[in-house]
């Protein structure tokens, strides 16, 4: 059972990310307040959710929430600091959209970099926990799917609009057969480990 406030602040905002694990696109967070006490009943964690029952929850959170907001980091800004503190980025980029300064965030995972002196806390699994941080997931995978399948337009050797940039076959294929592009994280494993080309199969 989801809940819809953990300081009792009522500028609480939920936080949460999409896109650690992909090979492309840049990392995607979103920061959400809803009203206090907000319930929906078909609201949790992203991934739990049809590509349909997003989209139809992302319209409602643009109409209900109080204040929501999207912030991205590139590619190359995740291989010059990591996807751990890109992450974080993103998540503060987002906050900085934000009409006004939460009283207190809520962040889906274990770790964080403060925001500002903004008090804050970490929920693993706060996306099924939270209404506002499941609110953040669903803003932020639909936000990224999105523009991944935009991008997937320019670049279709790599499935992107199925696969999102994520490490499928289909995506390392792709790789495999053209080469990285400009929207690859060039610090990430792109192709899976091949046996040495001398090497013997111990049967």
């Amino acid at each position: 059972m989801l809940i819809s406030n953990h300081s009792g602040k009522r500028l609480e905002a939920g936080l949460d990310e999409a896109g650690r694990g992909c090979l492309a696109g840049p990392v995607v967070a979103a920061a959400v307040i809803l009203p206090p006490d907000y319930h929906h009943a078909l609201l949790t964690d992203s991934k739990q959710l049809t590509a349909k029952q997003r989209d139809l929850l992302r319209g409602e959170i643009y109409k209900e929430a109080v204040a929501w907001a999207v912030g991205e980091v590139s590619p190359q800004e995740i291989d010059e600091i990591n996807i751990l503190n890109a992450s974080f980025l993103a998540m503060h980029r987002a906050l900085d959209q934000l009409p006004q300064v939460p009283e207190y965030l809520l962040v889906d995972g274990n770790r964080f970099t403060p925001y500002r002196n903004v008090p804050h806390a970490c929920m693993v699994k706060g996306d099924s926990r939270f209404f506002h941080i499941a609110a953040a997931s669903v803003l932020a995978k639909t936000h990224r799917d999105e523009l991944m399948s935009r991008l997937s337009e320019e670049f279709p050797e790599y499935g992107w609009a199925q696969n999102a940039g994520y490490p499928t076959a289909v995506h390392r294929r792709g790789i495999a057969q053209h080469g990285p592009c400009s929207h690859h994280r060039l610090t990430f494993k792109l192709l899976q480990a091949q046996p040495e080309p001398d090497a013997v199969l111990v049967t």
